[in-house]
């Protein structure tokens, strides 16, 4: 026979219990749990199925924190099951090179604009030689967009690594990520040395949707910040917060937020905000707008009317 199903009721307690210990907030997630309690004394989870269950705890906690990171869902890791670490790790790292590191198109289009198409933000560590080589096709464009607009997130150093292409030295603060209560703080600078030419001295323009989140919402985030792109499109998601994956059964996991990004212009960061952009446009027609813009400020540049 199987391990029984834990019930709802000790479900809900593994959940809280791993909320309480790690949630980047104290008095949120304390805040949050004794919300959840009170759901339970309701009955609103007793005889309910996983997915319902899921559905509701996981509205309850984000109703009480606005963190879209927080979150109840089935297990998402199933197809690891008897896999060592390593293999693990290398069937992520694999993957992530079968999507040629988050990079989904380069190109150069008419006016001299130069595009990079991003599906996700990976660690520099693994897609240093695909960045620098991206920047290598567009480093000879009068004008670079970034869409973003599938990007569903990413790693720091990948973030770290592109813009600190488009930054002249090592002198810029990026965000940082702050543990709970300050545990630690990992600071994040744009770095002397780049694996590939810097692109400066031209506009960026990052093309954003609602779907743009974590990682993604970073990049834009703190370019925007620092003043080096003009963001066009739609508010992102509003997800600054580092997770991690927990599991509270065989099919269930919690995911807890247990860090915080802090940008050091604004004090804060992006979190249930989303990116506001500077040109509020739908995701279907953003692209279009944005090298409109491009091309725009390209004229201004050289003195030409636009």
């Amino acid at each position: 026979m199987g391990t029984p199903r834990p019930s709802n009721a000790e479900l809900v307690d593994a959940a809280l219990d791993h909320l309480d210990r790690l949630y980047v907030f104290p008095e949120a997630a304390a805040a949050a749990g004794a919300a959840v309690r009170e759901l339970e004394r309701s009955g609103a989870l007793a005889d309910v199925d996983e997915p319902e269950f899921c559905t509701r705890l996981t509205a309850e906690l984000q109703a009480r924190t606005r963190d879209k990171h927080l979150r109840v869902r089935k297990r998402q890791s199933d197809e690891n099951a008897g896999r060592s670490q390593e293999e693990v790790v290398a069937a992520l790292i694999a993957r992530f090179r079968s999507d040629n590191w988050g990079i989904a198109k380069v190109e150069r289009l008419a006016g001299n604009i130069g595009l990079i198409d991003l599906r996700m933000i990976v660690d520099a560590s693994l897609a240093g030689p695909a960045i620098a080589a991206a920047m290598e096709l567009v480093s000879r464009t009068d004008a670079l967009v970034f869409d973003l607009r599938a990007c569903l997130g990413g790693s720091p150093n990948g973030v770290q690594s592109w813009i600190s292409h488009l930054m002249p030295d090592d002198e810029t603060q990026l965000s940082s990520v702050v543990e709970r209560e300050g545990a630690s703080t990992r600071q994040y600078w744009t770095l002397a040395d780049v694996p590939g030419p810097r692109y400066l001295d031209r506009d960026v323009v990052v093309v954003t949707s609602g779907a743009t989140f974590s990682g993604a919402e970073q990049f834009a985030y703190d370019l925007q910040a620092i003043g080096r792109a003009t963001i066009v499109g739609e508010t992102t998601g509003g997800g600054a917060h580092p997770t991690r994956f927990i599991p509270i059964s065989d099919t269930i996991e919690i995911t807890v937020p247990f860090a915080r990004a802090v940008n050091p212009i604004t004090g804060t960061n992006w979190e249930g905000v989303g990116v506001v952009p500077d040109l509020a446009v739908e995701a279907g027609d953003a692209m279009q707008a944005a090298l409109d813009e491009a091309r725009r400020r390209n004229g201004e540049r050289a003195g030409a009317p636009v």
